[in-house]
């Protein structure tokens, strides 16, 4: 009898331990492609020609699991409705295809979804521009299913500086830790995907919860600031968190990020927005692509961060952030939510054992979520919500208790 291939066993184990991905824009991209008509994206059918995600390739990939992002830019002046927006998009999602999407709230509802064979949606805001300074809006998008946010995204907000801005605050600001406590107190995972090194290190001396990074590879192997260096992924033991890493080839290839940074300088030379992935940009992106050949990443340049970030941080704080629908390009291999399999493949041939890749791909990421509940049943017992505001914390300026 012939022995199972790589991607046999890979397909295997993603049967009985599925993917938990931390991070997909598929809402997003219905927002921008056809303003929420979900008939227009039926996500039920193959949609390969619009979409990285659709419920085929989800079951194809062996995605058990899917922190949905309700990312809205930093530059809109109405963050917090078209975030409401965003949530009620998967909402929508979810109530269409309850054969294959359950809402998920808890490590125990994941474990349910899991157990009937359906899909557990979670979801994750994308920046704390979402709550407007606003610690009751925190606590509003909680209530609506929320269950991570990620404290910046390319730009700073008042109270925590970007991993691609100037920096401002030194890490977080007086609020900015109220914000990480009262996420604690809810049980809303603190992402550390897109802040500075400074905020990541600052929310981890103020979190009492394991953190994540929903999306982050890292940046020993591919100096981007949108990595994790190795000192921050050394402390996750300790704090019991995890970094998902990510399959953006620009924040994965050495290669591909001075080509992105030319790139992005083309789409904004032609009106367009760097992360805008409209068909009109993408035609933009192809024109640049055709004269100018972008580097492309693949399985093995994926595989070569996680190799690195299990030696640095230990297996038991890994996990996998794909970022589809997000990105204008993704390696080869690894095209669409589809290529799960040929990751683990990949591992698989590089001497991973089966219990560590139940780890990466399903374990650690219930864990997670389920740590975070039990610090917030504790702390709710004993602190009542916080009312703080931005301005009674860190004074006119904005600056007053920040971090250095």
């Amino acid at each position: 009898m012939t022995a199972p291939t790589a991607l046999e066993r890979a397909r295997e184990l993603l049967g009985e331990f599925p993917v938990v991905d931390g991070h997909n824009d598929l809402p997003w991209a219905l927002r921008e492609q056809v303003a929420y008509d979900l008939d227009a994206r039926d996500i039920a059918v193959p949609q390969d020609d619009h979409l990285h995600t659709d419920l085929p390739r989800l079951r194809a990939g062996g995605v058990g699991a899917q922190y949905w992002s309700v990312y809205v830019r930093s530059d809109l002046p109405d963050a917090v409705p078209s975030t409401l927006e965003q949530i009620d998009c998967v909402r929508q999602l979810i109530d269409r295809h309850p054969a294959d999407l359950r809402a998920a709230l808890t490590a125990a509802d994941m474990e349910a979804a899991r157990a009937e064979g359906r899909i557990a949606s979670l979801m994750g805001a994308e920046g704390g521009h979402s709550i407007g300074e606003s610690l009751g809006t925190l606590r509003g998008l909680y209530g609506l299913g929320v269950r991570y946010m990620t404290l910046t995204h390319n730009d700073n907000v008042s109270w925590a500086d970007s991993a691609t801005d100037v920096p401002r605050v030194g890490g977080l600001s007086a609020f900015g830790r109220e914000v990480v406590g009262e996420m604690n107190r809810l049980g809303m995972l603190v992402d550390l995907s897109h802040v500075a090194a400074t905020t990541m290190r600052a929310a981890l001396d103020t979190s009492t919860a394991p953190v994540i990074f929903s999306h982050s590879s890292a940046r020993a192997v591919c100096d981007h600031p949108r990595n994790i260096p190795d000192d921050v992924l050394e402390r996750l033991p300790a704090n019991g968190g995890m970094a998902m890493v990510t399959f953006v080839p620009k924040f994965v290839l050495q290669a591909a990020v001075d080509w992105t940074a030319a790139a992005d300088e083309n789409m904004r030379a032609h009106g367009f927005h760097h992360l805008d992935t409209s068909p009109e940009a993408m035609a933009v992106h192809r024109a640049f692509e055709a004269h100018t050949p972008r580097p492309v990443a693949t399985v093995a340049t994926v595989a070569d961060h996680l190799d690195h970030m299990r030696e640095v941080a230990g297996v038991d704080h890994l996990g996998i952030g794909g970022d589809y629908d997000g990105t204008a390009f993704t390696p080869d291999g690894l095209d669409d939510v589809s290529g799960y399999p040929n990751l683990i493949a990949e591992l698989l041939e590089r001497g991973w054992s089966r219990p560590d890749l139940a780890k990466l791909t399903w374990q650690n990421a219930v864990r997670v979520l389920g740590a975070a509940e039990d610090v917030a049943r504790d702390l709710r017992a004993t602190r009542p919500p916080s009312n703080a505001s931005r301005a009674s914390l860190d004074g006119a300026d904005g600056t007053d208790g920040a971090d250095g």
